[in-house]
């Protein structure tokens, strides 16, 4: 049966700091290697949040009207006419990621997430700006689909790409079985942090945050303490040997250092903001400890997915509202109130 596409359809557009409109996108033609895929959700990300409220995200600046969203899954309606990807019918999630050389700055060839030329769905770290996937029907490349196993609801699945973040972050942090965590920032992506280590066979998993909803999703997924993110002398007394920071703030990253045992590791996950920022560098030196970035992934999607199939990844009580995409900007209000929310979804269906 072929499925009638619109020649427009109701999207989230960011036009500079503050201009969040919900606003008809027109579709653009279809290209040989795409698939027009039907999104069912969207998750809000904190740079979504960013691109609205600062107009830009760390170092990427906003410089023209953009298609926000990168958290999408969804169904495809029309498989790719060079018959790459799936076929039509299919629910997928999106990789939104492709790799590119860039000005040929040299990285690691098995670490695609850090050539110089990469873009993002969603992104303004180049121009023209990579345009997202908060769209009703958007064309996407086939190879960014990724085929979602029977039994695996697109609601459920709608936490593939951030889960896929925090998975890569822990797997930056080595074997984790057995040993003692620290979670700095327990919103969507901290608590996904802490499900995965649970998953991973962690031992003691203590999250911090500023608020007591977040810590109460962590304990869900899997903390086994919590702390409020102003209580320094007990953050200090965890004595981690590994701590995520992923509260994106230079507080966040200070109690991350003092969390840390001699000898530890830290990875850094929350994106700061661009510029200077202040740290604890001599007692990062004098504690040899290490410090560790983790940007966005590779392949860790497809773990992923088949984590939260079988079920032995457990994160239903992350997403904490859904909204239509009539009602988006109401959506974003709840999304970027981190006392009350957790992930929160917008629905195109």
């Amino acid at each position: 049966m072929t499925h009638t596409l619109p020649s427009s359809s109701l999207g989230v557009v960011t036009h500079g700091k503050d201009d969040l409109r919900i606003e008809p996108v027109e579709r653009a033609s279809v290209q040989p290697d795409q698939a027009v895929v039907h999104i069912a959700y969207g998750g809000i990300c904190g740079s979504d949040l960013h691109y609205w409220l600062d107009g830009a995200a760390g170092e990427s600046i906003l410089r023209e009207p953009m298609l926000l969203g990168h958290e999408v899954v969804g169904t495809v309606v029309q498989s790719a006419a060079d018959g790459t990807g799936p076929a039509a019918g299919t629910q997928v999630a999106v990789h939104p990621a492709t790799p590119g050389e860039g000005d040929g700055s040299p990285y690691p060839p098995d670490r695609p997430n850090l050539s110089p030329g990469a873009t993002y769905l969603g992104s303004a770290a180049h121009f023209p700006h990579t345009q997202g996937a908060f769209v009703e029907y958007a064309n996407l490349p086939a190879r960014m689909l990724r085929t979602l196993p029977q039994g695996l609801s697109l609601r459920a699945a709608a936490l593939t790409e951030p889960a896929a973040v925090a998975w890569h972050a822990v797997g930056r942090a080595g074997d984790v079985a057995g040993k003692r965590i620290l979670v700095v920032g327990s919103g969507p992506v901290g608590a996904l942090i802490v499900a995965i280590l649970k998953r991973a066979g962690a031992d003691e998993i203590t999250a911090v945050d500023m608020y007591d909803r977040p810590l109460q999703i962590a304990q869900a997924v899997g903390a086994t303490a919590v702390l409020n993110a102003t209580d320094s002398d007990a953050i200090a007394a965890v004595g981690a040997d590994v701590v995520f920071e992923s509260s994106g703030s230079y507080r966040g990253l200070e109690s991350a250092v003092r969390g840390a045992r001699r000898g530890g590791r830290v990875v850094m996950v929350g994106l700061l903001p661009s510029g200077e920022q202040p740290a604890l560098i001599s007692l990062a030196i004098t504690r040899e400890l290490e410090l560790l970035g983790s940007y966005r992934f590779n392949d860790e999607i497809e773990e992923v997915i088949g984590a939260l199939a079988d079920g032995s990844l457990f994160v239903e009580p992350i997403i904490t509202h859904e909204f239509a995409v009539t009602d988006a900007l109401e959506a974003f209000a709840m999304a970027k109130d981190s006392a009350q929310s957790g992930k929160v979804l917008l629905r195109f269906v």
